[in-house]
């Protein structure tokens, strides 16, 4: 197998790059691939490339913008944000005077960004969220001339072959970065506008599926909070609270984070509802496996970073032999489970394994629930609501732990729906999945479509 490359020295007179990493031999035959088409360079289809820094020097943005955890005027996005697809929970804010001043970097969707640096040469689809939003650090921002299809370049963009130009102009190590020159000399390959429009639909067709399922997700939450009488609890605020000596010495706690009201709002909610203790209701799974006894064996490994905390659902995963386990990869999945982070700034990270997904090995970085009473889209419901995120929150509240300890799970309560409740909330989880499922495939579907013509010589 040949896996390097012969470079003429006529090739490299006024190259910007000399490294064996640019001349690989992979990146050099998809480059030629995609040159054997009409094609231009992404720079030239551009109208705006911009970043964060477009808007001033760093004294300049240090004293004119802050950013903020608390909601406000607009939402800056960040990378983590477009990943998870959740534009709602855990993001951060700008004032309206900070989103005035980052004038050039107003996003309004349907841009095309691209990491700058960190998971460098990433590429998403900014979708049109009705709200100001503002472009987070670490990015670039391209919109294309009017005429040019953007659809049909972000699905190039992410094609196996678009992904691999990119990681030809990545440079670095750690941290990796991508610089605007490079993202301007990509190759885009020109095809028929009846080609470029058979994409652009499916690209549309999964953007329609995806927006589905969160309507659906919301829907399934909205039942739950309505049948506890918790809408709106997010916007409960009080600044104070009395707490009596005797609940001090019983938890044997006396910071005020872990008496914040908001917390015994909604242990009070849930109380007077039907309700039993987690562990009358839900088995914690012991995390006991051990890969490294079947060290030859192949396993698809979970860690945080693979779960879509948005959908509630695992994304990915990483192929490891039993022998390369890592100490903490000690769970076996089952159908069905859901897994709740214990990792205190995390434990949003939510997940209902599905029949995929049986079997795949997972790190301790999670609880693994299961219940013969709850069904487990209405346990992920739970899980990811603030019904169960308080309750965790609470208990890391004024500590130093960098986990929800195993012990914290004995204080924690959780509602008890009729039958008839759990299956309508369930209905809308199972559609909601079903519709990521169904977007997801669409987008697969356009990007298939590209490497096709790519790999056949093209007749678009």
């Amino acid at each position: 197998m040949k896996n390097f490359s012969i470079i003429k020295k006529s090739q490299l007179e006024g190259a910007m790059r000399i490294d064996a990493e640019y001349y690989q031999p992979e990146f050099l035959q998809v480059k030629k691939l995609v040159e054997r088409f009409n094609h231009v360079n992404f720079g030239d289809i551009m109208d705006v490339l911009t970043d964060y820094h477009a808007n001033g020097s760093y004294e300049t943005l240090n004293e004119n913008v802050r950013i903020l955890d608390e909601q406000n005027f607009a939402l800056m996005i960040r990378t983590t944000d477009l990943e998870n697809d959740n534009f709602d929970g855990n993001v951060r804010y700008v004032s309206e005077k900070a989103y005035e001043f980052l004038k050039k970097t107003k996003v309004f969707g349907g841009e095309i960004i691209i990491n700058k640096i960190g998971s460098a040469g990433s590429v998403y689809l900014m979708p049109k969220l009705n709200r100001e939003v503002s472009l987070g650090m670490n990015q670039f921002m391209i919109r294309l001339k009017n005429g040019i299809n953007t659809n049909y370049v972000y699905a190039f963009l992410i094609s196996k072959y678009g992904k691999k130009l990119i990681a030809q102009l990545v440079t670095g190590a750690v941290p990796q970065s991508i610089d605007k020159d490079s993202v301007r000399s990509i190759k885009i390959p020109i095809f028929s506008n009846n080609f470029q429009e058979g994409v652009d639909k499916l690209i549309l067709e999964s953007n329609i599926f995806k927006n589905n399922s969160f309507d659906y997700y919301k829907q399934a939450e909205l039942l739950l909070l309505k049948e506890l009488e918790l809408e709106g609890f997010d916007n409960i605020e009080k600044l104070s609270s009395i707490v009596n000596l005797s609940d001090v010495e019983f938890v044997h706690r006396i910071d005020a984070e872990y008496f914040q009201p908001k917390y015994a709002i909604i242990e009070e909610k849930i109380k007077k509802y039907n309700h039993k203790n987690l562990e009358d209701v839900i088995q914690n799974v012991p995390a006991k496996f051990d890969p490294r006894k079947d060290s030859n064996a192949n396993f698809k490994y979970v860690e945080l970073s693979n779960i879509n905390s948005s959908a509630g659902t695992i994304e990915g995963f990483s192929n490891i032999l039993g022998a390369d386990a890592p100490g903490r990869a000690k769970r076996i999945l089952k159908k069905e489970d859901v897994i709740v982070s214990s990792v205190e700034g995390s434990i949003e990270k939510v997940a209902l394994v599905d029949g995929r997904q049986d079997g795949y090995l997972a790190s301790t970085g999670f609880f693994q629930f299961r219940s013969k009473e709850i069904l487990p889209e209405v346990l992920l419901a739970i899980a990811k609501s603030i019904i169960f995120k308080m309750q965790l929150e609470k208990q890391c509240a004024g500590t130093i732990l960098t986990a929800v300890p195993k012990e914290a799970i004995k204080n924690i309560i959780v509602p008890i729906l009729p039958k008839e409740a759990q299956q309508k909330i369930a209905e809308l989880v199972r559609q909601s999945h079903e519709a990521r499922k169904k977007s997801k495939e669409l987008l697969e579907e356009a990007k298939r479509k590209i490497e096709e013509m790519i790999e056949k010589g093209g007749d678009g």
